[in-house]
């Protein structure tokens, strides 16, 4: 299974100088299926069986089982790591989860990531990354806003 589908990553650090509010940074599509919530459950500890139970989820009406949160929001945020050149070189990131992946069996869900230059301060040199966060066109992240330090 494909990861993700990504432009092409940075290999070098975006120039703050060059940079402009709108700019776009990128954009992936992150696909998710039943193994990788198995994978990211045990690498995370997260073994919550709305996760990985059909039964268990709809008992507590969900549609089914749902994609982690944190690793949506994990794969959200990598594309701006790619963009900046370096992970640590994102300082703050921040979101909030407006509504579940839902992951068939078979099949995989397909997240939509994009990002854009939102706020700009030369004097910290951070940028703000806007992202957009969707599944089937609804947004599951709200406010995903990433700080690069550059």
């Amino acid at each position: 299974m494909t990861e993700h589908i990504a432009s092409p990553v940075s290999t070098t650090r975006p120039d703050l100088s060059s940079l402009e509010v709108g700019d776009v940074v990128g954009t992936r599509e992150v696909l998710v299926d039943r193994a990788r919530l198995v994978r990211y459950a045990g690498a995370s500890g997260d073994f919550n069986p709305i996760h990985w139970n059909d039964t268990f989820a709809q008992s507590v009406d969900l549609p089914g089982v749902i994609a982690h949160g944190m690793f949506t929001m994990g794969a959200a945020v990598a594309l701006v790591e790619d963009w900046a050149g370096d992970p640590g070189a994102v300082v703050d990131y921040q979101t909030r989860f407006t509504r579940p992946v839902p992951v068939p069996n078979p099949g995989e869900a397909v997240i939509s990531v994009s990002g854009a230059i939102g706020a700009i301060d030369t004097e910290a040199r951070t940028v703000r990354v806007d992202l957009t966060v969707t599944f089937e066109g609804a947004k599951v992240l709200m406010k995903a806003q990433a700080v690069v330090r550059l």
